[in-house]
């Protein structure tokens, strides 16, 4: 008599790591063996292991998935000799590695935004007029950009704030801007989608008119749980509808992971404590 095999365990998403390896690899040894894993971005910069972080997730092969954050396309502009290092960025061991071609040729080659079943993966939020599967096709055009033979001029022109809402009728890199900022940096934004990508703090600081992204009313995301980080300064939030994990690693705080299953109750969260590598006041 044969035994059914047991069910694949559900994947874990794991919130910003930024360079923290030593964390990361402590974080892993909680979850179940074999669990596939969902990375929302930032692997690298601002902690001490960048190049450690980049090449552990690289090297898990098949068994995970990441999206970009804003620090990972930053890497890949200064990788590309088109933007300038900051004064807190720690990436120089990444760019002085024999194989920093490899990782940032792995690295631009990651989506923007995945999704899995009723989970909408990615870096920071989503504009409120945006379905699911608008998401990952505007996504893709970034993508698109990012892995074809003009990714450095590419990278050269869409950093900036100038574009900070979204119109169907953008067209070049001005859509592609709106697109980077939405899914790479949005904290807060109006109820018709105007962008705030200047303000860090938390829930209580909202600039006037504006309110988080995933309270907008009526967002078209909501019929999907988003998962995202990019906001340590809200902190972990499990909602039906978002999962935010960024809950400070580099800063002290801890790293999260979290379970991707249907039913709200059953998304169990491993954290570990993480060492203060920055201070988030002295940057």
């Amino acid at each position: 008599m044969s035994l059914n095999p047991s069910p694949p365990p559900a994947p874990f998403a794991i919130g910003d790591i930024q360079g923290c390896a030593a964390s990361l690899k402590q974080l892993m040894t909680k979850l179940p063996p074999n669990a596939p894993l969902r990375f929302v971005g930032d692997l690298v910069n601002r902690g001490p292991a960048s190049l450690e972080t980049l090449r552990i997730v690289a090297g898990l092969g098949q068994n995970s998935r990441t999206v970009l954050g804003n620090h990972d396309i930053h890497l890949l502009a200064v990788a590309a000799g088109v933007r300038k290092k900051g004064k807190s960025d720690t990436l120089d061991d990444i760019l002085a590695a024999a194989d920093c071609d490899v990782l940032t040729t792995w690295l631009r080659h990651q989506p923007l935004a995945i999704r899995e079943q009723d989970f909408l993966i990615l870096h920071a939020g989503v504009l409120p007029e945006w379905s699911a599967d608008e998401v990952v096709d505007l996504s893709r055009e970034v993508e698109a950009e990012l892995q074809g033979s003009n990714w450095q001029g590419f990278l050269a022109d869409v950093f900036g704030n100038a574009t900070d809402r979204w119109k169907k009728s953008l067209r070049g890199i001005e859509r592609h801007r709106a697109i980077v900022n939405a899914l790479t940096r949005l904290r807060f934004c109006s109820a018709d989608g105007v962008m705030d990508l200047k303000t860090k703090e938390g829930l209580n600081n909202a600039p006037a008119g504006l309110m988080p992204w995933f309270d907008v009313p009526d967002r078209k995301t909501r019929d999907v749980t988003v998962v995202c980080g990019h906001w340590s300064t809200l902190g972990l939030l499990m909602r039906s509808d978002v999962m935010a994990l960024d809950t400070g690693c580099v800063w002290g705080g801890r790293l999260s992971a979290a379970r991707l299953v249907a039913n709200p109750d059953d998304r169990t969260v491993v954290q570990v404590d993480c060492p203060e590598y920055r201070d988030p006041l002295n940057l």
